[in-house]
């Protein structure tokens, strides 16, 4: 099975709020899952980290810890699936940045139908909300409480 390595982004405002694109393809139903992607030829994990940062959100912040790692066989998008060797790092900014798309590729423009600042109330009380993965209300609650090993 093809390897693949990608940086994730646990972006946090100071409002204690987690930024999460949802997704949806045609894998999957739809789903809510943090900013990042895929290691490219050269790149570290923290070179990805910075450049989906700037790509996905315009958001101009200093990619924190590594908080979490994750092991997981999925497909994404249009792919085959895949072992995923995943390193999410925590990013600290201001509240209410906005997004900016223009660094999108056609892909991301395919799959992402939406984006929102949750707060750990919002993700506890929403039922029908899919978190991938699963452990991502419990990380943000490990760094609202002081804990970076999310």
């Amino acid at each position: 099975m093809e390897i693949r390595r990608s940086a994730r982004l646990i972006i946090v405002d100071s409002d204690d709020n987690l930024l999460l694109f949802k997704y949806h393809d045609e894998h999957r139903d739809p789903f809510w899952a943090t900013v990042g992607g895929e290691l490219k030829p050269g790149e570290t994990y923290l070179d990805t980290a910075r450049r989906e940062l700037s790509e996905e959100t315009g958001i101009d912040a200093k990619i924190g810890p590594l908080v979490r790692e994750r092991d997981e066989i999925y497909a994404v998008a249009r792919s085959t699936p895949a072992r995923w060797l995943e390193r999410y790092f925590l990013v600290r900014c201001k509240s209410y940045l906005p997004i900016n798309q223009d660094g999108w590729t056609d892909e991301e423009r395919g799959t992402i139908r939406d984006w929102k600042w949750w707060s750990l109330e919002d993700m506890k009380i929403q039922d029908d909300a899919v978190f991938k993965p699963e452990w991502l209300p419990a990380a943000l609650e490990s760094l609202i409480h002081g804990n970076t090993d999310a």
